[in-house]
């Protein structure tokens, strides 16, 4: 696998410090597993995070703590309720294999999404967006941020073409139009916060109807 697009330094040094919310953690997560440049700079990150807490007085914790702690490591992952989209259990990336992924839904010609059942609380929302191969997507922005890790085929748009394994961000200050490589289905998981703002009459007028 040839990983070109990354998650920017913010969002890794992010990542490191447990800062991300479920969703987008979730999709950085999955990125680094298979990126061995995100890896080696998170490892780079968290090493000067450990040097720093080494200069930090100790603090008291509560009583039961430790014990709490331990309690929820030692719990069972949730699995997934159904096989995520066209790709077994054993072709998904590790960490996605301890979630639970919704059944498919429609969202437009050509393009579904399966929703994820996140463990916490989160201000995005994942899911499985799945395109077939040629689709060309309506021009549109957001409303929020958008975090994607491509797992199988490609899609193309302004910043240019995203394969597997590959990383993009999207929020309002980004116009595009996403069109799906030719040769294969195109399946990304995907974290978003607010909604699409589809350009254009026709855009406002189907707007309404296209939620992911």
């Amino acid at each position: 696998m040839s990983v070109t697009h990354h998650p920017s330094p913010e969002l890794l040094a992010g990542f490191a410090a447990g800062t991300l919310d479920a969703g987008e953690h979730l999709v950085v997560a999955v990125h680094a597993s298979g990126c061995s440049a995100c890896r080696r700079l998170l490892r780079a990150v968290e090493g000067i995070g450990g040097s720093t807490l080494e200069a930090v007085e100790p603090a008291a914790m509560k009583a039961g703590a430790f014990e709490a702690v331990m309690a929820k490591l030692d719990r069972s992952p949730p699995q997934p309720s159904v096989p995520a989209d066209s790709l077994t259990d054993d072709e998904l990336p590790e960490i996605l294999r301890h979630y639970r992924i919704g059944r498919r839904r429609w969202v437009a010609p050509g393009v579904s999404m399966r929703p994820i059942e996140l463990p916490g609380p989160s201000r995005s929302r994942a899911f499985l967006l799945s395109s077939n191969p040629g689709t060309h997507m309506l021009e549109h922005t957001h409303t929020g941020s958008e975090l994607t890790c491509v797992l199988r085929g490609s899609f193309s748009h302004e910043g240019g073409r995203f394969g597997a394994g590959d990383f993009d961000f999207g929020d309002e200050t980004l116009d595009h139009q996403p069109t799906v490589g030719d040769g294969e289905p195109c399946l990304c998981l995907v974290a978003m916060t607010g909604d699409l703002r589809i350009n254009g009459f026709f855009g406002r007028l189907i707007s309404p109807f296209v939620r992911l």
